[in-house]
């Protein structure tokens, strides 16, 4: 347990679930796409979906996705500021099985049609898990540098990712790995507790078998 834990997230809003963790999962999006999206999609779950107005949740979310951090003043007003932005966005609630109550799926979608989607829990003191990426299965609490690498599920991938990361320094703290099938597509996601430089990652986008490599700082 760490101060955090314990004192939970400098933040703008009523609430560290609804609102702190709500915009670290909209960051985390953003992260993932890589660049300023023009749509968002938004499906809430749970208690998101029944209290996200009178929380601001959907503050928070856009918030995040506008590339706002958790203490931003900016929260409150992120709507008015996405419609300056022209950023389009679409809410949406309903159920969602064996799925966290603070729980949210955002697809984002750039300028020039290139997307992501995500599924990201609120689960208290402004901790967040994403649990999905593209539909694959995935593990991430946002609180440690990340890889996502999405590949083809073949001997020695993970190794020859993980030993170019040993080269590098790099200490891996949290690793998880989810495929399609055998031999089809496969994402790991590794979390570490010391800094990825972007080398690293361009050199594992380079490796026999990598569809693609993206670097996630912390958030």
């Amino acid at each position: 347990m760490n101060v955090f834990d314990i004192l939970g997230p400098v933040m703008i809003g009523p609430s560290s679930s609804h609102t702190a963790g709500a915009a670290r999962i909209g960051l985390v999006t953003r992260a993932l796409l890589g660049k300023t999206p023009v749509k968002a999609h938004i499906f809430l779950h749970g208690s998101f979906a029944k209290t996200y107005k009178g929380h601001g949740t959907d503050k928070a979310l856009v918030a995040g996705i506008l590339g706002m951090q958790t203490d931003d003043e900016r929260i409150r007003f992120s709507l008015d500021v996405a419609k300056k932005e022209g950023l389009e966005i679409q809410i949406e609630t309903g159920e969602l099985e064996d799925t966290h109550p603070n729980t949210a799926e955002i697809t984002l979608t750039a300028a020039d049609g290139e997307k992501v989607s995500l599924r990201g829990s609120s689960i208290g003191g402004g901790n967040i898990l994403i649990t999905r990426v593209n539909g694959m299965e995935v593990a991430l609490t946002g609180q440690n540098p990340a890889l996502i690498v999405l590949h083809k599920d073949a001997p020695g991938t993970i190794a020859a990712v993980t030993e170019l990361m040993a080269e590098y320094g790099v200490n891996i703290c949290n690793f998880h790995l989810a495929r399609e099938t055998k031999g089809g597509l496969a994402v790991m996601t590794i979390e570490s507790d010391s800094h990825f430089v972007p080398e690293l990652n361009e050199k594992i986008n380079r490796l026999e078998n990598i569809y693609s490599s993206t670097m996630l700082e912390r958030v």
